[in-house]
């Protein structure tokens, strides 16, 4: 069985050539970020241990360090996630941020979508628990600001970062999710209070697994069932941030001519927040080749966090 079940059809042929390649770009990588070797620990949360990866921009962290959770696809784990983070790696010193590589519950999370068939969804894993403890970890640990507090979740990982920012409303100061769309009412299973956070999506029109105009999720082995089209969860984030106009459109310029993809960015911009989409058209269910999504939720982010300083 693949690692990523949730989205077995998520993978092109090189997006598995990457992961063969793991090892490799792994320990390459280290050698370019110049930063810690990758550490690794465990938290006792309702009787499971669970376990998480983390990197830090140097043995002591300056005061006010940001930390960001990375989260895997379903049937992943966090470690499979170092590789897309390259850039911002390399950049963790200079920009104090803490990077932290959460492992779901037997490689799955528990998120929104009610008719998942991971047992994490139906063991009913306190996720916000998990997180919780290691935000206090880092606190305790290291010199972590915890109005600096961020997640980038990829496919499940996205429907992760999603009920983070539902359900943990004032504990995250921005989220960004890849190739994730919102359950739809019938498939909602997280109670919510959202309160106006800034979100950045990343989705592609022709994702054959989380489909752009909404649906069921077509996946192999796991049932997942039905989400919204991403235009009406870019739409509820914006009426979550009280936006109410249209957003401005632009078209990116595009850095490989030679292939089909090209990027549109729609945004909402205010005093406090944002909610931005990245519209990959004909991008599938991958991290598109052409926007390094990490390093871009980097600048979201650090936008937002002057934003606040101004206010």
């Amino acid at each position: 069985r693949t690692w990523y079940k949730d989205e077995v059809k998520t993978s092109s042929f090189l997006f598995m050539k990457k992961l063969f390649l793991f090892p490799i770009i792994f320990w390459g990588f280290t050698l370019v970020a110049g930063a810690q070797e990758i550490q690794t620990d465990s938290l006792l949360v309702d009787k499971n241990q669970r376990t998480f990866h983390y990197r830090l921009p140097s043995n002591h962290p300056k005061e006010n360090a940001s930390l960001i959770f990375i989260l895997h696809g379903s049937g992943g784990n966090g470690l499979q996630m170092v590789p897309y983070a390259k850039k911002l790696e390399e950049k963790a010193l200079a920009e104090n941020i803490i990077l932290v590589y959460p492992n779901g519950y037997k490689n799955f999370w528990n998120e929104c979508r009610k008719a998942s068939t991971a047992l994490a969804n139906l063991e009913n894993i306190n996720e916000q628990s998990f997180f919780k403890a290691m935000i206090q970890y880092f606190k305790e640990k290291y010199a972590l600001n915890e109005k600096q507090l961020y997640a980038i979740g990829f496919s499940g990982g996205g429907q992760m970062a999603y009920k983070l920012a539902l359900t943990m409303p004032g504990t995250f100061q921005a989220i960004t999710s890849v190739v994730a769309n919102l359950p739809t009412a019938e498939n909602m299973d997280c109670s919510t209070n959202p309160i106006p956070v800034s979100v950045l999506m990343v989705n592609g029109t022709a994702d054959g697994v989380c489909p752009f105009e909404g649906g069921e999720m077509k996946t192999t082995n796991l049932t997942l069932g039905t989400v919204k089209s991403t235009m009406a969860t870019f739409t509820e984030w914006a009426e979550i941030n009280h936006y109410k106009r249209k957003p401005r459109w632009v078209k990116l310029p595009d850095p490989n001519l030679k292939d089909s993809i090209s990027i549109e960015k729609y945004s909402y911009t205010g005093k406090k927040t944002e909610v931005v989409l990245y519209k990959v058209v004909n991008g599938k269910h991958e991290f598109p080749k052409d926007l390094d999504v990490l390093d871009t939720s980097w600048t979201f982010f650090k936008k937002l966090r002057s934003k606040k300083r101004k206010s």
